[in-house]
């Protein structure tokens, strides 16, 4: 028998298959049994898109410009569906009970989110009728206490008992997501929760995955075998102008991004209704014609009828034709797409959930704007239709048999069902069993202890002009209340490949860096006193020359009060150049999220980094952090201003548990630290106050220190 030799070893042009053909993932055959009560639940998903419909249409119809978003949700209802009556798990508070699974909602589908907690109770039918008008409720409340405003996007900050993460900047859901999964491990390695079976649900448009912060955390969650987190990516193959890939296959391209990454891959193409087809086609003439159907015809298909799928789609062929020969055009134009059947979609579901060892993403299928009919499914201008006419809605009422007169339908009526037909009493028992509703945002985790600011910062107090740099002076700080019994464990020190210049490395023995796998090899420097130590359960996250994502580590660190109900406290320290300007959409993300920490922006002020370029000098962090309205920006010039910075700090956000956070600037030069006058604590905290000058200056002579956003000033003044 003749040697096999690899074809790469002869430089032969060939290259393995990066793409598995254009079916589903789960065969018929291995899908899991669908448990719930499809009919019931077909006819919910109906409910959820007409009232999710009607909101955005009664909005516009009252005021043109208010926006909001139709075809999304049309697209994806049926994916969360299946989410919500069998895997979202929601927190429950006893012993035993589940932590709850966190769930990135795609943004322009939160009309559907609403139209559940319409059902659930949760919001009434005036929440409903003020989508997007949250002034307007905000004077109706005040006058009736009816009303409020829902906000087009998921928004902690403006609906705090409701949303936990603010998804409407496109490309940093992933990401985030990615880090989110990844700080849920840390807390069970670290021993501060239970190992549990506790999920991210990520749900993500395609034409989303170009932006380059969706994709930047792949490797990271396949490296530390995330099995927490499965991505669903919602294929509805359009973006806000066209198709995202008309002349390619998006899923496919996914597919090889994904999988090359390390993550499992499931493709949810096509539903139960094709599977018949599948069954018939001896000769895989399907699989070969949907291997030349590019996205932009697909979407072409998807805007006409049976008929026209007939002669375009079918025709190709002999072979294709007589699939559908005994089919009418209406059963053709009735052929789902996978992520638009409950069936299928459960049992992607239940695969991912079963998954162990790595990531998953589900790649599902959909129609932009599904049952929109001619105004709106698979068109081009579809993102942008907020408005349909009566014979439109005449017809989603038809399509999706909605129990409504012609003339509740043509006033876009909000239905809800009797609170004693079956498909009320499902949804309610479905939830109990997955331990209440959701999206549901608490704060409710306990205070913790603030140290006196003499036990970690006595030496900055009390310096007697001793030389240091205040970024010394803060690595001292933060290494001493590692070492405070009740907020030490709790500290999450974070930095992007710099430790080392900040004088951090003695960390690497105290507390370790966290690494899921511990340490396989023995480091070089393993004799030294500062040697790299990788442990399980270490505390710090080195996260590599990645700006972004150690800023995703801190934010989900910074909001652990809210999606564990665990109080932790990140200190991210980094050059501060490449602070606001690097991530300033991470940042306005984790203000948007209500997080508390600490941002440490180091080598500030003259440094030695002006031959580098413009954009290693920072001259401007502080103005650009005085945009944010829930980040306070402090720029000390000596180590005891930094000292009672800090504690004012950690009483903020540990005891007053104030959605706050701190950007604090520290430098790198050595110079003689003063010790505290008296009295001045206060004054540093406003802002403003004397400092007496050292002699030779003459005693009368004060110097006015002003800390605060913005370089400190310095002038001499007459006492």
């Amino acid at each position: 028998m003749p040697r096999r030799v690899p074809a790469r070893r002869h430089a032969l042009a060939w290259q393995p298959q990066r793409q598995t053909p254009y079916v589903n993932t789960i065969s018929l055959q291995d899908q899991a049994p669908f448990p719930g009560q499809l009919e019931i639940e077909q006819k919910l998903a109906a409910i959820m898109r007409w009232n999710a419909l009607a909101m955005v249409v009664r909005a516009n119809q009252r005021q043109g410009e208010l926006g909001g978003h139709i075809s999304s949700y049309a697209s994806a209802a049926d994916l969360f569906e299946v989410g919500f009556n069998h895997f979202f798990r929601a927190r429950v508070d006893e012993p035993g009970g589940h932590g709850g699974d966190l769930v990135f909602f795609q943004p322009h589908s939160a009309p559907g989110v609403y139209a559940r907690a319409f059902l659930e109770g949760r919001l009434s039918e005036a929440d409903l009728d003020h989508y997007r008008q949250e002034v307007a409720a905000r004077a109706q409340r005040q006058a009736d206490g009816t009303a409020r405003g829902l906000s087009s996007y998921p928004h902690p900050w403006l609906m705090p008992d409701f949303w936990q993460f603010p998804t409407g900047s496109m490309g940093l859901g992933p990401l985030s997501a990615v880090y989110q999964a990844r700080f849920m491990r840390y807390l069970e390695h670290r021993g501060l929760t239970p190992r549990g079976d506790r999920r991210i649900w990520g749900f993500f448009g395609d034409g989303e995955m170009d932006e380059p912060e969706s994709l930047a955390g792949l490797s990271l969650a396949a490296r530390e075998h995330l099995d927490n987190l499965v991505f669903v990516v919602n294929c509805n193959l359009q973006r806000l102008d066209g198709p995202v890939r008309g002349n390619g296959r998006i899923i496919d391209e996914l597919e090889t991004v994904f999988a090359g990454a390390g993550w499992h891959v499931i493709k949810l193409v096509w539903g139960s209704d094709w599977d018949p087809l599948f069954a018939r086609d001896h000769t895989q003439a399907l699989v070969r014609a949907f291997a030349r159907t590019v996205d932009g015809q697909f979407q072409t298909f998807s805007a006409n009828d049976g008929a026209y799928n007939r002669a375009k789609f079918f025709g190709q062929s002999p072979e294709l034709e007589a699939l559908v020969n005994a089919m009418t055009d209406g059963e053709i134009d009735r052929l789902h797409r996978g992520g638009h059947d409950l069936v299928k979609i459960h049992a992607a579901y239940a695969a991912a959930a079963a998954h162990r060892g790595a990531p998953v993403v589900i790649l599902a299928k959909t129609m932009k704007g599904y049952g929109m009919g001619a105004s709106g499914q698979g068109r081009m201008t579809t993102h942008q239709q907020k408005k349909l006419e009566g014979a439109d809605l005449l017809d989603f009422v038809r399509r999706f048999r909605l129990p409504m007169s012609d003339e509740d339908a043509l006033a876009q009526r909000f239905f809800r069902p009797a609170e004693s037909s079956p498909e009320m009493l499902h949804l309610r028992q479905r939830r109990a069993a997955l331990g209440g509703p959701l999206p549901a945002r608490r704060s409710d985790a306990p205070a913790l202890p603030v140290p006196a600011v003499d036990d970690f910062a006595g030496f900055a107090l009390h310096s007697g002009g001793k030389e240091m740099s205040t970024t010394m002076a803060f690595v001292r700080m933060l290494s001493s209340l590692l070492k405070a019994p009740q907020l030490g464990p709790r500290i999450v020190p974070i930095v992007a490949d710099e430790a080392r210049t900040f004088g951090m490395a003695s960390l690497f023995r105290q507390v370790g860096i966290y690494a899921p796998e511990g340490q396989r090899y023995e480091p070089e420097d393993a004799a030294s006193l500062m040697s790299y130590r990788e442990a399980r359960d270490g505390q710090i996250l080195e996260e590599g020359i990645s700006e972004a994502g150690a800023l995703a580590s801190w934010t989900a660190a910074a909001t652990s009060h809210s999606t564990h109900g665990l109080t932790m406290l990140p200190f991210y320290i980094y050059y501060s150049m490449f602070g606001f300007q690097r991530v300033g959409d991470l940042i306005w993300a984790a203000a948007d999220q209500r997080s508390r920490g600490f941002l440490i922006g180091a080598t500030a002020g003259r440094t030695t980094l002006g031959g580098e370029g413009l954009q290693h000098q920072d001259g401007h962090s502080h103005l650009v952090a005085s945009t944010v309205p829930n980040c306070v920006a402090w720029d000390p010039g000596y180590a005891y201003e930094l000292a009672l910075i800090v504690h004012h700090g950690l009483r903020r956000l540990l005891e007053l548990k104030h959605d706050v956070f701190f950007y604090i600037t520290v430098m790198n030069q050595n110079h003689a630290q003063a010790s505290m006058p008296p009295g001045a604590a206060e004054g540093v905290l406003r802002g403003l106050y004397r400092l007496p000058l050292p002699a030779p200056l003459a005693p009368p002579c004060l110097r006015c220190v002003l800390v605060g956003s913005g370089a400190i000033l310095h002038e001499v003044i007459e006492a």
